[in-house]
């Protein structure tokens, strides 16, 4: 990289935005809106769901077929990127097994989302136990921009009444699948509370927007949507803020760091263009980083100056520190009572169709905080195997004379039983509060660089003690269900592999690494993402976040990027930034 001629763009944007996924989509399409003309760098391929979804594709049709593996959520699914990227390295330390997922498209991450689209609750801006510190905010501030979100974005679900689950501005939910109906059963036989989904799928047509139709439920909202029937940041948020002629879109452009003047303000960003691997230089009045929690605090810990020795807005020391992903473990079985089913199209969205938020009181427990089980199943697109848990059950089934034998084998058994069990599956994933820690964090690893020569992350992540009880409550929670269903799975995942609970990073929800708070002392953000050490320097994705609930955080990031992009515009006026 020592030949590279740095290439400077001698026009000043208002705002240039890094990344264009939830939070960056959001700044973009509300600032455009505005009348500010944007510069957005993505580091990945330009991505149109309408032209460049593969919905309605059957497997063998992959063109990777033979390949021996396929990309992480399948070779159809809208997911550009994976936990491994080539030529884009990230190091761990001291046993740490942290898994970190990048996405490389347009509109990012949210492309292949499960679109469970949840809000954060007033306990989770303001805890009572004292483990964590409380955000600057609280939900009484947030509640009006989750609510411009439900109505720009759409959003199914019902009125509960929950006072840490609050209720949105919803569209009908989707009716329960025949498995799901087998789960509320059982779960609400084992007292846990089963709700209608909460996902970011229109069934029905959104008021004043003629882009978007409703949901035809083929369930592929993982492959992106054609008809923008899903939310995805790039059918929603940034292809209608290119329509506004005030925003511009430059792909493939890997951003190194942000750059800064003699007194430390923000001047704009340096980047790899991708396809000619030459540096570029942006210049900006204002800069927004968008782009992915671990990512932006790279950035940042890279943007090394005078003025800020330690890193951008690092002052504090507390950028890449705190990271926490939620915790996460999962069981499935299969119902006998289902086998040779009849045929009938119950795909249905692509997000839950129920789920269960948090119903127990934790000062009952033997660990804090709590986890939301989403639950899936039924007669889905066909696949090799026979369902979640069956390889822990070594292969035994019900035969057509009820005696247990070996599933499988070849040629008209193995037939047989994939008629037979087709639809029978069902699938239960918990999704718990990890707590904010500051011993759990990023920095730059001082030896390695990826092939843009840009140093790269080194990850230290230790799940504690009350997270491996939470999943093993998970699990317990599980069973139980399961029993109560008259469903047959295997035995719970045991201390062996910490009650199945994911390594850090695998869930993909990890936040938290430059945290917002009123003390520049224990935080790198102000309460408006605004960066106590750079005025005109902004963070908009799940690092600002204090402390996860265990709620999914994409609807949080819409809501308080948001914000973040209104106090922009009404700093502009008074001249502030």
């Amino acid at each position: 990289m020592s030949d590279l001629q740095i290439k400077k763009s001698s026009t000043t944007w208002d705002v240039v935005i890094v990344g264009s996924g939830a939070g960056g989509g959001m700044a973009g399409y509300v600032l455009a809106n505005a009348g500010i003309k944007v510069l957005m760098l993505e580091a990945g391929a330009y991505f149109d769901p309408r032209k460049d979804s593969q919905q309605l594709k059957f497997s063998y049709e992959s063109p990777r077929r033979g390949a021996g593996t396929t990309r992480p959520f399948g070779d159809f699914d809208a997911a550009y990127g994976g936990w491994q990227l080539e030529g884009e390295p990230y190091t761990t330390k001291d046993g740490t097994d942290f898994q970190w997922f990048r996405s490389r498209m347009l509109g990012g991450k949210t492309n292949h989302w499960g679109r469970i689209s949840l809000r954060m609750g007033p306990k989770d801006f303001k805890a009572k136990d004292g483990l964590t510190d409380d955000w600057p905010i609280t939900y009484d501030e947030v509640k009006p921009y989750y609510d411009k979100v439900d109505r720009l974005i759409g959003i199914y679900g019902t009125k509960e009444g929950l006072e840490n689950d609050p209720d949105g501005i919803f569209m009908a939910p989707p009716k329960p699948r025949l498995n799901e109906l087998f789960i509320k059963k059982g779960a609400q036989k084992a007292g846990v509370t089963v709700i209608a989904g909460r996902g970011a799928v229109l069934t029905e047509a959104l008021p004043g927007n003629k882009d978007r139709a409703p949901c035809f439920y083929c369930g592929q909202c993982g492959r992106s949507c054609k008809i923008y029937g899903d939310f995805s940041a790039s059918s929603c948020l940034v292809i209608p803020a290119v329509k506004t002629g005030n925003l511009k879109v430059i792909t493939n452009a890997m951003v190194r760091e942000v750059l800064t003047d003699a007194e430390g303000k923000a001047t704009g960003v340096s980047y790899i263009n991708k396809e000619d691997m030459q540096e570029y230089q942006v210049n900006a009045k204002t800069v927004i980083l968008g782009a992915s929690a671990a990512e932006s605090a790279r950035i940042l810990l890279n943007s090394i100056s005078p003025a800020h020795p330690g890193g951008l807005a690092n002052s504090s020391g507390v950028v890449g520190r705190y990271i926490h992903d939620s915790t996460g473990s999962s069981a499935g079985g299969f119902l006998p009572q289902l086998l040779d089913r009849k045929r009938y199209n119950e795909d249905g969205a692509g997000s839950v169709h129920i789920y269960s938020p948090w119903w127990l009181d934790n000062k009952k427990l033997d660990f804090p905080r709590g986890y939301h089980i989403e639950y899936g199943g039924g007669l889905h697109m066909p696949s090799y195997g026979f369902g979640s848990g069956m390889h822990r059950m070594n292969g035994l089934v019900p035969g057509r004379d009820g005696k247990m034998k070996e599933a499988g084998g070849y040629g008209a058994g193995l037939k047989d039983d994939y008629r037979r069990f087709y639809g029978t599956q069902f699938g239960m994933a918990g999704r718990g509060t990890a707590i904010a820690r500051y011993d759990n964090y990023c920095e730059i690893d001082p030896n390695v660089v990826d092939k843009f020569g840009i140093p790269v992350l080194r990850f230290h992540y230790k799940w504690a003690p009350e997270e491996i009880k939470q999943a093993k409550h998970m699990q317990e929670t599980f069973q139980e269900i399961m029993h109560n269903m008259g469903a047959i799975y295997a035995g719970p995942e045991g201390p062996e592999t910490n009650y199945g609970l994911e390594a850090p990073g695998k869930i993909i929800h990890e936040v938290g690494t430059v945290r917002m708070g009123d003390d520049p002392k224990k935080s790198a953000l102000n309460k408006w993402c605004q960066a106590h050490d750079c005025k005109n320097l902004f963070v908009v994705d799940a690092a600002p976040f204090v402390q996860q609930g265990d709620k999914n955080a994409t609807w949080t990031i819409l809501a308080l990027s948001m914000r973040t992009a209104e106090y922009i515009l009404q700093e502009r006026k008074k001249l502030n930034v």
